[in-house]
């Protein structure tokens, strides 16, 4: 169990690192750009495109890393005042609506980048399918994120973090 807890967390490790590589890539990219412009009156011809596809993967592993950490919007000002079993049901019930979401973003996606790979980007000539590619990704992601809470199993690794902070 202990083998597979480690593969587990190496593999959201490896996950959450690239978003967070995307989005330091993605302002470096938009920095250097902006600095070219204004200078140098010269703007390379793929630095918008790439910087709108590590926008896309940036923010969609975003959704599935907040629902890991349970960042996800709640309504606690109404259900403070319910018993602990209604709580606990309510909160089964989100888990599975929350698969349901990871699901559907899993098949829609993927059905969605094996529509557009025929197509290629216009500056970088990838297919248009890696901007898509992390739709059935996050769905992945989400799926698993919400199965491990569903079974009880706590997937924050961020404790830190403060939800509503005033």
């Amino acid at each position: 169990m202990k083998t597979l807890k480690r593969i587990a967390l190496s593999i959201d490790s490896v996950f959450e690192n690239f978003a967070l590589i995307a989005l330091a890539s993605m302002t470096i990219i938009v920095t250097i750009q902006v600095i070219t412009r204004k200078v140098f009156n010269y703007v390379f011809f793929w630095s918008e495109e790439v910087t709108l596809l590590l926008m896309v993967w940036f923010s969609f592993m975003g959704i599935a890393i907040g629902f890991r950490e349970k960042l996800h919007m709640a309504m606690d000002s109404v259900t403070k005042h319910f018993p602990a079993r209604v709580n606990w049901v309510l909160d089964k019930v989100i888990d599975i609506c929350i698969f349901l979401f990871g699901l559907y973003l899993t098949v829609n996606g993927w059905g969605f980048t094996v529509l557009m790979n025929d197509s290629t980007m216009p500056a970088t000539q990838l297919p248009n399918s890696v901007q898509y590619a992390v739709m059935p990704l996050t769905g992945v992601m989400i799926c698993v994120y919400s199965l491990l809470q569903l079974i009880g199993i706590n997937t924050k690794r961020h404790h830190d973090i403060e939800e509503g902070s005033e």
